[in-house]
């Protein structure tokens, strides 16, 4: 199972979140290249970096950040928050992101959505499906859609959609512990499905119970930066695994 540390940025700093809520915010480091170097100081070679700007906006903003970490580490990395549009998406490659994850887009112009897993292949393409009471929730969480996740997911990969991110919306930031109830259930009934795991993560033990689920790859993000879980901990994950 991948480990992929999250960085989110709001103007240019590394922040976290809970739920979702931006008057939660809790800025961690204003220099979130610092942060990416510790993560492949230590072994790691995957970031989830997501442009929380952007999310809220009508596009990418913080593509900068990612120009950035890209060119100064040799982490692969997914970036995702307020891909809208075909001329986002093409800023976001060309700054150096490996993938891109689309989540609203994904409920609110599927015909866009659909083009990029085309054009880009699936290899490229992440689809964002953020969960809320079993409902896809978009426009940075701030909005609950009427679209049930496993039917959604599933209508995507009937699509070509391979690699999911999944986030239960009430779990995220909490450090409560993830949903293994709901990956269970998308495992069970989105066959083949590369789950990436996401939000509520709280201690070491989880990560071995995640990958025994079947996860393909897990987020972690407070854990990290409360120090729940420690980046020698997770070097120690990815040798054993590896």
């Amino acid at each position: 199972m991948r480990i992929l540390p999250a960085i989110d940025i709001i103007e240019g700093k590394c922040v976290r979140l809970s739920k979702g809520d931006y008057d939660t915010k809790k800025i961690y480091n204003e220099n979130p290249l610092e942060v990416a170097l510790a993560f492949q100081d230590h072994g790691i070679e995957y970031l989830h970096l997501v442009d929380l700007d952007g999310a809220k906006s009508s596009k990418i903003i913080n593509h900068k950040v990612l120009e950035q970490i890209a060119s100064k580490t040799n982490l692969k990395i997914d970036f995702g928050g307020g891909l809208k549009s075909d001329d986002d998406l093409r800023i976001a490659f060309e700054c150096g992101a490996n993938q891109i994850t689309g989540g609203s887009i994904a409920v609110k112009n599927p015909e866009v959505f659909q083009d990029w897993i085309q054009k880009y292949g699936a290899e490229k393409i992440i689809l964002g499906a953020d969960i809320k009471n079993e409902k896809i929730a978009v426009s940075g969480w701030l909005e609950e859609s009427e679209n049930e996740a496993i039917p959604f997911i599933q209508s995507y990969q009937a699509k070509g959609i391979e690699y999911v991110i999944s986030t239960d919306i009430a779990k995220d930031g909490m450090l409560q512990g993830p949903s293994f109830d709901l990956y269970k259930k998308i495992l069970a009934e989105c066959e083949n499905i590369k789950l990436i795991a996401s939000g509520g993560i709280s201690k070491f033990e989880e990560l071995p119970q995640l990958a025994e689920l079947g996860c393909e790859a897990t987020i972690i993000g407070k854990a990290i930066y409360e120090g729940r879980i420690s980046l020698r901990e997770l070097e120690q994950f990815i040798l054993k695994t590896n």
